[in-house]
């Protein structure tokens, strides 16, 4: 009962959010009788609804609480503890939280051709058909020499809405190399990459609204190995933001803590780990190269060849279904420290199981 009030709360606040400045202030800032209860009461409440709603589609009521006022939100928000912590997606800025060690969070990723665009969703169940909860989309965008993935909040209109804007992905002429970027500066004193590959994102058929903010946050390549083309690629995803340290036992993540508005005025500085590289240019353009610059290299999980089906296989526990180039797992890589346990861990899979369907956990 208590979860149905706060909810036609909430969207009686939606009607309030039209009103004009003065009324509106008074209403969210403390003029509602919901922001009047006693903070250790809220706190209980609030406490209560976190614990026992923990999974989608159930934990909207978390989210409908911190939309009631203020003094809510500002409760929620030190009670809702980041996913690396809690393995639980709360918030829009969850997506560029770091999610737990002991698990992985089971996602896929609908693709559509014709749209050229991709969907992902949190699976809400172990099924592959699962309907999911839509975390985020992206758009790709082709130049003469580069590829553009727009990645966005919104599902439909991915080039339009500057909220909703998140970052993008870029590839090279090959697709061997990517770089991506984030929307908004990870620390204050960030400085955007400059260079001819930066100015192209700016031209209107990528996004005439999107903006288009260049902080480099990892480094992705690709090359073969010994074997040539019959072999498995080699993968490396250098993590400018995520030192080594982060994988060690005890050792977290740097974590944003909310979106900046319009992508200024960042929230609590994330370190970049700068790399002696050359520019971004150079990156894209240039060969393979190992970073040792203090942040986490992460490298694909070397498979092993199948003598009956005289193929590469790799243990994805049931998750990926089609054999394909692009599956692959991440482990920590040797170039982190000393081999241990923490080595072996898969951080992130990706894996096809149907035409346009693919699972990433």
């Amino acid at each position: 009962m208590a979860i149905k009030c706060i909810a036609r709360l909430r969207s009686r606040r939606v009607v309030q959010d039209h009103l004009p400045q003065a009324s509106n202030e008074a209403a969210v800032g403390g003029g509602c009788c919901w922001a009047n209860l006693p903070p250790e009461l809220i706190w209980e409440v609030l406490s209560r609804i976190e614990d026992t709603e923990s999974s989608w589609p159930q934990r909207k009521n978390v989210v409908a609480c911190a939309g009631v006022c203020r003094s809510w939100r500002i409760i929620i928000k030190q009670i809702v503890k980041v996913p690396q912590l809690t393995g639980k997606l709360t918030f829009p800025i969850s997506v560029k939280q770091p999610g737990p060690k002991d698990s992985l969070l089971q996602c896929f990723i609908k693709r559509n051709r014709s749209t050229q665009t991709y969907h992902l969703y949190l699976g809400l169940t172990n099924s592959l058909l699962d309907v999911g909860k839509f975390l985020l989309a992206a758009r790709k965008y082709r130049h003469p020499t580069c590829t553009d993935y727009i990645i966005s909040l919104q599902a439909e209109d991915i080039t339009k809405g500057r909220n909703a804007y998140v970052g993008r992905l870029r590839s090279n002429f090959l697709g061997t190399k990517f770089t991506v970027f984030d929307g908004q500066p990870p620390h204050a004193g960030s400085k955007m990459a400059k260079s001819r590959s930066s100015r192209l994102a700016n031209l209107k058929q990528v996004s005439p609204k999107a903006p288009f903010s260049n902080y480099p946050m990892a480094h992705i390549s690709y090359e073969l190995n010994s074997l040539g083309s019959r072999g498995p690629r080699r993968m490396q995803c250098n993590m400018n933001t995520i030192p080594a340290t982060s994988i060690a036992p005890g050792g977290l993540a740097p974590i944003q803590a909310e979106f900046s508005l319009n992508n200024v005025n960042p929230s609590p500085p994330i370190p970049i780990l700068h790399s002696k590289s050359a520019s971004m240019e150079n990156f894209l353009s240039g060969p393979f190269s190992n970073q040792k610059n203090g942040g986490l290299v992460l490298t694909n999980k070397a498979p092993r060849w199948h003598e009956q089906l005289q193929c590469w296989c790799l243990n994805f526990h049931g998750r990926v279904t089609v054999a394909s180039v692009k599956n692959f797992q991440l482990v920590a890589s040797p170039e982190n420290g000393p081999a241990g346990p923490e080595h072996e861990k898969i951080i992130l899979q990706f894996g096809k199981v149907g035409k346009d369907l693919f699972t990433m956990d």
